[in-house]
């Protein structure tokens, strides 16, 4: 056993608040009812600024992902190779080499190296107690062989004799284990890396019905990384590390990286590298920012200062947006792996990389697992003629406002164009309302959805009466669940967007939740929606449902 202790760590300095500017965040790219109209149309006075709400967000988040930066950091790296029936190259370079990087980064680490299963287990449990003794920022990272049984993980000690079922449970360890323990230390934040994802060792093994690790979403403030996709395979890496470890170890040296940026930047590496067939797979239930390297001094920057950035990646995203070449969307997605258009690259990028012949693999998402909500992928097969009505009614007097139709009577390489003249991409998203304004990119609708993920958006259009409105929001999909609209009964991913439209004479919080069931409908099933004024009042607040549609 190696025990690494972290170098002296300089201290970081906290931030001084200063008077902030508000950055607006809301919904956009739905059509606004009349009740809506007249509340853009009216607005605020030109020019004012609704503080309080947002920043007192903003700050908090600062304040939490400091704390988080200075409490301690606990790892237990784990690697095997030696096992009997089907030995690996890699896995004990991949810990020793992760365990290094961590220690140069403030963690205190263990590393265990052919490890057998009471080894193992002892190795988790005193792991597990040391995170709830001290509270510490937890990262576990294991490379090995793994195998799913019943929808259930099992990391493979070096000792390992399976040769029934039964033998699974008893000579394995089972992640679900560490996460039981994890649950119970209540520790700040935790990572747990599985580069484990190889080829089941028992070939001869009856009963074993799926590849890979099964999909698990993660526990509470827990980034859940996998090498690759849910029932899929990993490589083992021609080099001194595993194809995905030599990508995770390049990707957390690079300083100020937020933490989901990391894995981000991991697997477009490894997904090119491997030209499809091994692509990671994260669930984050993660509520601050994390950084292995941060930044000197961590501060919020003003909205001048956000102003330019925004225009900076608006202007690369304009250039780039139709791209037939994959250099530049993913030199986009490398600098800019959360951006506002991130969603919208990534499409951007599937369909090229499909074009030159990319055989991406798919995670593997059944409804029978209990341990996840599961993934959809958004479905662009929009066809000309297809027809979504809804019906859109006050939530407080239930008063219905208008019934209206969407049907598509154009579709060209990049745009949907709807009866009226409202435009979107492909997956959804507004490029144009029916009143003719147009979106600098929203990207409200995503390329995929899980319980957890979360990306942000910030476009710029127009409103119906010709004032320009900026718009910045967040987006997260929170949950998994049954819904019945007139049209029928529906299995839908929850998703919320918060945010602010802000231009002259129009300031405005807005708080929405969608129901989206990609995988059975190719628009939205329900949306409420709820805006308040400057002065925290309720000026809108309408649901609306699909009540019938017809699609091929």
């Amino acid at each position: 056993m190696l025990k690494l202790r972290p170098p002296r760590m300089s201290t970081l300095k906290t931030p001084t608040p200063r008077s902030p500017i508000a950055i607006p965040r809301s919904t956009q790219g739905v059509a606004f009812s009349p009740l809506r109209r007249r509340v853009v149309c009216a607005g605020v006075a030109a020019g004012s600024l609704f503080l309080p709400v947002p920043y007192a967000k903003v700050w908090a988040q600062s304040g939490a992902t400091l704390k988080l930066l200075r409490v301690p950091k606990l790892a237990l790296a784990v690697g095997n190779n030696k096992y009997r029936d089907a030995p690996l190259k890699n896995p004990v370079n991949d810990a020793r080499a992760i365990g290094e990087a961590l220690q140069e980064m403030g963690f205190e680490v263990t590393v265990k190296l052919e490890a057998g299963r009471a080894e193992l287990a002892a190795a988790v449990r005193a792991y597990t107690q040391a995170l709830a003794s001290r509270k510490c920022v937890g990262l576990f990272y294991y490379a090995g062989h793994a195998i799913q049984l019943a929808w259930r993980n099992y990391m493979l000690p070096v000792d390992a004799e399976i040769n029934t079922i039964a033998d699974i449970q008893k000579q394995a360890v089972e992640v679900g284990e560490l996460l039981e323990g994890m649950k119970r230390a209540a520790n700040p934040m935790n990572v747990i890396i599985l580069d484990a994802c190889r080829d089941n060792p028992f070939v001869s093994l009856k009963g074993v019905d799926h590849k890979g690790l099964a999909q698990m979403d993660a526990p509470l403030s827990t980034l859940l990384a996998y090498a690759t996709s849910p029932g899929n395979i990993a490589s083992d890496g021609d080099g001194a590390n595993g194809l995905y470890t030599e990508h995770l170890l390049k990707e957390i040296k690079v300083p100020q990286a937020k933490i989901e940026d990391v894995f981000k930047r991991v697997r477009l590496g490894v997904r090119r590298r491997s030209n499809g067939q091994q692509v990671p797979w994260e669930s984050t239930s993660l509520e601050e920012d994390f950084y292995f390297l941060p930044p000197q001094e961590l501060r919020k920057i003003t909205e001048p200062e956000a102003e330019k950035q925004f225009n900076q990646e608006l202007a690369i995203w304009e250039k780039i947006k139709k791209a037939q070449e994959p250099a530049p969307l993913e030199e986009y997605l490398r600098q800019y792996p959360s951006g506002h258009f991130a969603e919208l690259a990534q499409f951007q990028l599937d369909r090229v990389l499909a074009r030159l012949g990319e055989k991406k693999i798919q995670v593997e998402s059944l409804e029978s697992n209990p341990y996840s909500k599961g993934t959809a992928v958004a479905d662009t097969k929009r066809k000309v003629g297809d027809s979504y009505t809804y019906r859109e009614f006050d939530l407080y007097t239930k008063i219905v406002n208008r019934t209206f139709t969407r049907t598509i009577t154009e579709i060209t390489d990049n745009e949907v164009i709807y009866a009226g003249g409202g435009r979107t991409d492909l997956l959804g998203n507004s490029l144009r309302t029916s009143y003719g304004a147009p979106s600098t990119g929203s990207q409200i609708w995503g390329v995929d959805y899980a319980v957890g993920k979360r990306w942000t958006s910030r476009h710029k259009t127009v409103s119906r009466n010709g004032v320009p409105v900026q718009v910045d929001l967040e987006v997260r999909v929170v949950a998994r669940e049954k819904i019945t609209v007139p049209a029928g009964t529906f299995d839908a991913f929850v998703v919320e967007a918060n945010g602010y439209a802000i231009g002259a004479g129009v300031n405005t919080r807005s708080d929405s939740k969608r129901w989206i069931a990609p995988h059975q409908v190719r628009a939205e099933l329900a949306i409420e929606l709820h805006e308040r004024g400057r002065d925290g009042r309720v000026v809108a607040s309408e649901r609306r449902e699909l009540v019938s549609f017809r699609q091929t």
